[in-house]
Order: C-alpha cells, then structure tokens, then sequence
C-alpha cells in the first residue's frame, strides 16, 4: 500500500511512509473488508475510513506541524487511524486527540489502537480519544500546532481556528456538494492564509442527530 502511494508520488516523505507502515489499517477497518485497497470504506453509522491516499495527503501536508512534542487534533477520529499515525509522529512528549461524536465509534476505535503500534502512547495519555462534537474542538489540549477534519464544513468552524497555534495548520474539507480540502495556515502574527489543495468528497461535518437521522 505505501509502495503503490510512493510510487504515485501521494507521499514523498520518509516520516509519512514510515508512520503508515507502523500502524496498520487491517486493525482498523471493519472485518472482511480488504485493508489495503485505496478506497474508503463504511464503517457504521454513516461514517467512513477515508482512503489511505488522503490519509496520506493529510499526513504529508501536516508532517512539518507533527514534530515531536507538538500537539495535534483529529477532529472526526472515527476508526481512530489517523489519530494513532498523529501519536507516533508527535510522540510520548507531544499530545494527539482525537473528538468523534458517535460514542460507539469511540470505544472501537480505542479498542483498534490497543492492539496497535500506538497502544503505549494510549496508555500513558499523550494519545486520548474523546466523544463530543468535533466542531468545538477540544480545548484542553490547545492550542494546536496540527488540526485534521475528517469531514466536510459548510466553512471553517471559528473554535478550530481559536485553537490553532499560531505557526500551526489545519486541514480541512470545506463545501457542501463541490468540496475542496483547504490548508488553513495561522501565521504568527495570528492572522489566518487558506489555499485550497484538491477537490475531495467527504461526509459532511455535522451534529450527531443529524448524522444517525437516516442510519
């Protein structure tokens, strides 16, 4: 799988290879689905895993903002990949969360990284999972030097952008139909720069209500 996305030039650091090779997706999609395939895969409750090539995507555009002893937010933690790739690059010293408001997908994806490379990080608390609404980020731990949102905003929620660091950046998926994956960069005068990366589809960012209405 990281052969196929460095050979497509998805990924082109060591650091992002290296983290992807670490923690394996088998242990984190749900059972009789194939772990490697470059897709998205449903794993309840109206949520997804994304591909391996955005999380590659995401990685690569963080891995500067994922240095050890930084902090990092995954907002939409779902499985609970991404949050773990999170720990490993910002290690025992650093801090990654991940928020995800459907409760169940909280305690499996907990269950996921105990059986992980990431499990030591969980259980001396520099990776914590949390359920709660993604939108309001998690201020305990700010400010942040990366945030990802794995879902699509109608815009950029204000409390993500308060919680950022100045120096950090966000990557999110922004629109409703038509999505583009914005790099949200806070400058250190605290002013905020936004370019957009690639077209992308993902679901929407929304309540937990909303989000189960048709599951």
């Amino acid at each position: 799988m990281v052969e196929h996305l460095q050979r497509y030039g998805v990924i082109n650091s060591k650091k992002v290879a290296q983290v992807m090779e670490t923690v394996d997706r088998a242990l984190f999609v749900p059972d009789g689905n194939p772990p490697y395939v470059d897709s998205p895969m449903q794993i309840g409750y109206n949520a997804t895993i994304s591909a391996p090539h955005m999380h590659a995507t995401c990685l690569e555009l963080l891995q500067e903002n994922l240095q050890p002893g930084m902090h990092a937010l995954d907002v939409g933690s779902g499985t609970g990949y991404l949050t773990a790739c999170f720990a490993l690059m910002v290690g025992p010293q650093g801090c990654a969360v991940g928020v995800e408001h459907i409760p169940e997908l909280v305690a499996s994806s907990i269950k996921n990284i105990e059986k992980s490379a990431a499990a030591p990080l969980l259980k001396e608390g520099s990776l914590t999972l949390h359920a709660g609404d993604g939108r309001l980020g998690w201020p305990e731990c700010a400010p942040y030097d990366a945030i990802h949102v794995g879902a699509a905003a109608p815009e950029i929620p204000q409390p993500l952008i308060d919680q950022l660091k100045p120096g950090g950046r966000m990557v999110i998926p922004v629109g409703n139909i038509f999505q583009d994956l914005k790099v949200v960069d806070k400058n250190l005068d605290g002013s905020i720069s936004v370019r957009s990366e690639t077209s992308v589809r993902y679901v929407p960012l929304t309540s937990r209500e909303a989000q189960l209405r048709d599951y």
